[in-house]
C-alpha cells in the first residue's frame, strides 16, 4: 500500500512519537508500505510521523546517490526507537527538501556525524556511528520523528523569510506528483 504523504501544517508532525514493541501491529508490513511509499515519491527518508504515525519509526534509502558513491549503492535501512546520543562539533550545509514540505529547499547546517543506538526492523539493537550522506538523512528523518522539519533548523530570519511558502503549504496550496493529505 503506498501512503499519502502528510504535509506541513498537519499537528502530526509536530508530536513526539512514541517508542514501539516487537509485536507492534503489521510491523513487516508497514516498513515493506513505506518503502514502497518512499520509492513513489522520489525520496531518501521516510519518517513514521509523515505517513500521519507517532511512532518511532524511520527508514533510509540513499541507493539513488549510489551512482557516485558506490558505499550507498545497496544502502537502505530501517531505524525504530533511534536515540541519537553523540554529535560531532564539525557541521556542514547541504540542501535539504522534504516529501512533507513539497517545491521547498534550503540549505541546513547539520553535525557530519554521529552516534545512535536504535532496533532494526528484526528488533536487534545496534549501536552505530554514521557519517556522511547517510548521518544527514538519519538526522533529517529523526527530527520527524521528535516533531521537527528542517525549516526549524533555519535561522529565525530565513524561517521569517519563508513564512508565507509554509503558510500556503499548511492551507494546501502546493503541488506534487505524490499522493499526499
Amino acid at each position: 500500500m503506498i501512503y499519502p504523504i502528510v504535509i506541513y501544517g498537519s499537528p502530526v508532525l509536530r508530536n513526539v512519537s512514541e517508542d514501539i514493541t516487537p509485536d507492534y501491529p503489521g510491523l513487516k508490513q508497514l516498513v515493506d508500505d513505506m518503502f514502497l511509499t518512499l520509492t513513489e515519491a522520489e525520496g531518501v527518508g521516510l519518517a513514521a510521523p509523515q505517513i500521519g504515525k507517532n511512532i518511532r519509526l524511520f527508514i533510509v534509502d540513499c541507493t539513488p546517490w549510489g551512482e557516485d558513491d558506490p558505499s550507498l549503492k545497496e544502502y537502505k535501512r530501517v531505524f525504530i526507537n533511534a536515540q541519537i546520543y553523540e554529535r560531532s562539533e564539525e557541521t556542514d550545509l547541504f540542501n535539504e527538501g522534504c516529501l512533507s514540505l513539497p517545491g521547498l529547499h534550503e540549505d541546513v547546517r547539520r553535525p557530519v556525524s554521529i552516534r545512535m543506538r536504535y532496533v532494526d526492523e528484526n528488533f536487534v539493537e545496534h549501536d552505530e556511528e554514521f557519517t556522511g550522506l547517510p548521518a544527514r538523512v538519519i538526522q533529517h528523518e529523526y527530527d520527524h520523528i521528535d516533531g521537527y522539519v528542517f525549516t526549524d533548523r533555519l535561522s529565525p530570519l530565513r524561517r521569517n523569510l519563508l513564512k508565507s511558502k509554509l503558510s500556503k503549504l499548511a492551507g494546501g496550496k502546493y503541488r506534487c506528483f505524490y499522493k499526499t493529505k
